[in-house]
């Protein structure tokens, strides 16, 4: 990561109230994750995105989460990363961002962290399997690994071509990112996303929580077999199905 420098601010017109709704949303989903437990240090970001104008709001580089207020949430052109509002440098990972809103329009909102033990997995090069139906609730499936970069697309465009190998990775193997809003990148952490910066706040707390289930389990399992397909099924889609009857709707 990069420590935060300073850029101009853009513009001296009043407040625009749109931005500011979206700096104050993406800025209490950087608190939220920081609350969560499952970021140290400055090791984690969220974004949220304004479809209709093409603009993303993301927590500037390497700011503390106790120091950060709304005014330092960086707005972002979503077509080439541009800053439109801010006086603070955006996220190291934007460009991570930026291309994932890109690839997949239904996508509100990213989390990246480096939980302990969705991390683990992560350096460890394994996907994440599903072990239970806690982990079936929030992802239809294995979490899956994607690949390591190499040399090259380290250092052409690293944060660029972390986000193409996910994509890549989604593509090979028709994954659908609304089904499976979490991915494991190779020797690096998760990336979660939502609808919105809360719920990709919320799918990594339960990205965590599945990794560190799932280790425990393996210890006291070895040979531990995935959740039966019907009972994966079964949980995914009375939650995200068509005919979900978890919660109490909209």
């Amino acid at each position: 990561m990069i420590d935060a420098g300073i850029l101009p601010v853009f513009g001296a017109c009043a407040p625009d109230p749109m931005l500011e709704t979206l700096r104050e949303t993406v800025l209490a989903a950087n608190r939220a994750l920081d609350a969560s437990g499952l970021v140290r240090l400055t090791w984690g970001n969220v974004s949220g995105i304004d479809r209709g104008r093409g603009l993303v709001a993301i927590k500037p580089s390497g700011v503390s989460y106790a120091a950060l207020r709304a005014e330092d949430i960086v707005i972002v052109a979503l077509a080439d990363g541009a800053v439109v509002e801010g006086r603070l440098r955006p996220s190291s990972d934007t460009p991570t961002h930026l291309a994932l809103y890109r690839a997949w329009p239904a996508v509100g909102g990213i989390c990246h962290s480096h939980s302990r033990h969705a991390t683990m997995f992560a350096q460890a090069g394994r996907p994440l399997p599903c072990f239970g139906t806690t982990h079936a609730d929030h992802f239809h499936g294995e979490v899956p690994l994607c690949r390591a970069l190499s040399a090259p697309e380290v250092a052409s465009d690293y944060e660029g071509n972390t986000a193409l190998a996910i994509i890549e990775h989604f593509r090979e193997e028709k994954l659908d990112p609304v089904a499976m809003p979490a991915v494991l990148q190779a020797h690096h952490a998760p990336f979660t996303w939502g609808s919105t910066p809360a719920a990709a706040v919320a799918n990594s707390i339960a990205l965590e929580m599945c990794a560190e289930m799932a280790i425990g389990a393996l210890i006291l399992h070895p040979m531990l077999t995935p959740l039966p397909a019907y009972l994966l099924d079964k949980h995914h889609q009375r939650k995200h199905g068509p005919g979900a009857y978890y919660g109490q709707g909209e």
